[in-house]
């Protein structure tokens, strides 16, 4: 789904114009976008937090080179799912091998 689909979900199920729908998902995200960049969690309970977190730096290899290379410490934004949203994702969809690769059906 993407975002003007997001929006017009939003308009059926609200009632408010397509127009409105827009404005309150962008006051939405960049609500959300603000508070995370000012090192702020956003709890929406039962759907998930939104924080920051902290990459150590390491070491990696340049592929084309084959010389390593350090990879500085970083800050990176980050989602984990609540309760509510990972148990309906686990009863609505299930894992499935096909053709010796893992893929995601419906239950």
């Amino acid at each position: 789904m993407n975002k003007a689909e997001l929006v017009e979900r939003i308009a059926q199920r609200t009632g408010l114009t397509k127009k409105d729908a827009r404005m309150a998902l962008d006051a939405t995200i960049d609500i959300i976008t603000e508070a995370v960049a000012a090192n702020e969690e956003v709890l929406l309970t039962g759907f998930g937090k939104f924080e920051v977190r902290t990459r150590k730096a390491s070491q990696r290899i340049n592929p084309q080179t084959q010389k390593k290379i350090m990879v500085p410490e970083k800050v990176v934004p980050a989602f984990k799912p609540g309760k509510n949203l990972k148990t309906l994702v686990s009863k609505r969809l299930k894992v499935v091998s096909e053709k010796g690769q893992l893929k995601v059906k419906k239950a």
